[in-house]
Order: C-alpha cells, then sequence, then structure tokens
C-alpha cells in the first residue's frame, strides 16, 4: 500500500458526544466511529498525508462548530455536503467499570444524507488511496442510498482505491438483524480490507472462531481481513501475507474503552499506508488503541 495517493477519506457520520467526567458533569465534543479514526490518521500519518471526512451537515451553528473543530484537528472537510433544515446527532456516554454505553438522539442528523447526491459522493471519492467506511456508515442512510454508495464505492475500488471496511454492528440501527447481516456482507464484497470484531461477528453471524470470521470475508473476496478481539489475540490474513496473529499486552490503566477499535484502524491503516509489514502495524494500531482506552472520552491526545 506504500505507493498508493497519499490521501484517505473517511465517511460516516459525526455526532456530538456528551462525555462523562469525573464529577458528574458532561464536556461536549464531536466523535463518531470513522470520524474518530480520521482525527487519529491525521495525527499518526507524516505530514505528507491529508484526511478528508465526507458526511452531511446542517447550517446551524452546531454544524459550523463541528465543521470547525474537524479543520482545527487537520481532517479536511471540503466535500462535506451543507443541508438546510437537518442539524448534527448527539449521544451520551455512561460509563460502569471502564465498559460504556450510549443514548442517541439523530431524528435530524443531516448524515442520513449523505449519499443523496451521487455527483458529491463520487467527486469525494475520486482519486483517494484509501477509504474507510463502517456498518454505521450504511445503516444511517436509507436503503437507496446504500445502494448508491456501494455501487460508487467499486467503482472507486476499480480504479484503484484501496476501501476499508469496519462491520461496527449496531442492531438498533437497523430494521433487522436479517437485513443488516445481509448489509454487511454486501459492503464487505466491495471492500479490500474487513476489520470486524470477533464479539460482534460471532454472535450475528455465527462464527465459532475468529479463523471462521475470516474465511467468510475472504469468501467474499475480502483481500486483508482482521478480526479485533478485545484484549485477546488478534487474528489476520492477507492474501500476500498469509495468516498472521498478534497478542496485545493487557493494559493496566482501562478508563474508557470508547474509540478502542476505531484508533486502532486508524493505527493499522496510518502504518500500512506507509509500508508497514501487516503483524508490525496490528502491533502500531494495538498501541494506539491501548493509549486511547487509557483516558475518557473518544478523542484522547495522543
Amino acid at each position: 500500500m506504500k505507493n498508493l495517493p497519499k490521501t484517505i477519506l473517511c465517511i460516516g457520520e459525526c455526532m456530538v458526544e456528551m462525555a462523562p467526567r469525573e464529577d458528574g458533569a458532561y464536556t461536549r465534543g464531536f466523535a463518531g466511529d470513522t470520524f474518530n479514526s480520521a482525527w487519529y490518521l491525521a495525527r499518526t500519518l507524516p505530514d505528507e498525508f491529508t484526511v478528508d471526512y465526507f458526511t452531511g451537515a446542517g447550517t446551524d451553528t452546531v454544524s459550523d462548530e463541528m465543521l470547525t473543530f474537524m479543520e482545527k484537528a487537520g481532517v479536511g472537510t471540503a466535500s462535506v455536503r451543507r443541508i438546510e433544515e437537518r442539524t448534527v446527532g448527539l449521544y451520551m456516554i455512561a460509563l460502569k467499570n471502564g465498559e460504556r454505553s450510549f443514548s442517541y438522539w439523530r431524528g435530524q442528523s443531516a448524515a442520513k444524507l449523505l449519499a443523496e447526491d451521487p455527483g458529491a459522493l463520487g467527486k469525494a471519492l475520486a482519486g483517494r488511496g484509501l477509504v474507510l467506511f463502517s456498518g454505521i456508515t450504511m445503516a444511517v442512510v436509507n436503503e437507496e442510498h446504500r445502494r448508491t454508495l456501494l455501487d460508487l464505492l467499486a467503482e472507486a475500488r476499480a480504479a484503484g482505491t484501496v476501501i476499508a471496511f469496519d462491520p461496527n454492528m449496531r442492531a438498533r440501527l437497523w430494521p433487522s438483524r436479517e437485513v443488516m447481516a445481509e448489509t454487511i456482507m454486501e459492503a464487505a464484497g466491495v471492500s479490500d480490507i474487513v476489520l470486524p470484531s470477533f464479539d460482534e461477528d460471532g454472535a450475528v453471524f455465527g462464527d465459532e472462531s475468529p479463523e471462521a470470521t475470516i474465511a467468510r470475508y475472504r469468501a467474499a473476496g475480502v483481500k486483508t481481513v482482521i478480526v479485533k478481539n478485545g484484549a485477546g489475540t488478534i487474528h489476520a490474513e492477507d492474501e500476500a501475507e498469509g495468516p498472521v496473529t498478534f497478542k496485545p499486552t493487557p493494559s493496566e490503566n482501562v478508563v474508557d474503552t470508547t474509540a478502542a477499535g476505531d484508533s486502532f484502524n486508524a493505527g493499522l491503516i496510518a502504518a500500512l499506508m506507509t509500508g508497514t509489514p501487516l503483524v508490525e502495524a496490528l502491533a502500531k494500531g494495538s498501541a494506539l488503541s491501548a493509549r486511547v482506552i487509557g483516558a475518557r472520552g473518544a478523542l484522547v491526545a495522543v
């Protein structure tokens, strides 16, 4: 992946984040799975790389503040669709023993219309070295827009862009478990790299082991599959390098697991984009994730 264009696009939904503080109050920020990865990519990649974000945003003050936040973080916003009478979704984190749960308010989220304009989306995709999207990206848009997104991603892949996909399954966002599973596999079918979590995939698809998860995605035509497994051994397989495993060092200070997988994705992709072998890229992704879960909130100074 070293010789790809040095430009990355992440696609999805960025929301207002209300993260709990130790005193019981909340801190307002902006976050969302693929945006979290974009934020960490902008801090991890060498300066010659650019990282952009594609989503929908309103024309209200909070949308303006979100885009300003992105730009100050080094994430480009030139492709973001501005949609009147829409705004930014919101979520609130609750923590218990370092594990998080979420409450969401996204009824008027402009990100639901991110794939409404095929021309704008196609322009944003053109010439990218790598594009990252997720199961949440697929879930927040309607069925027609999902097809638009998948078709344009397939075209970008055919033109030489590497497509990376994190299934990141959130059942509450889908009309049914069956629709979710079917769409996840359709998205994998247009992707070069898939980054599932075994706890999710095992439950949804009945995979008995990370190796079974790898086999299922490889059978769908995915070149590289990396199965995250919490604090357990990461299992991966690449069509060139073959099977690889990596055992992360256990984290001694787990404060908040928000963005653990998103930051892992960023560390891994940054390493792969600079020509790092897969096993070393797994180590870099794990190291970044370990630093992130040692602090509160999705976006942590690293």
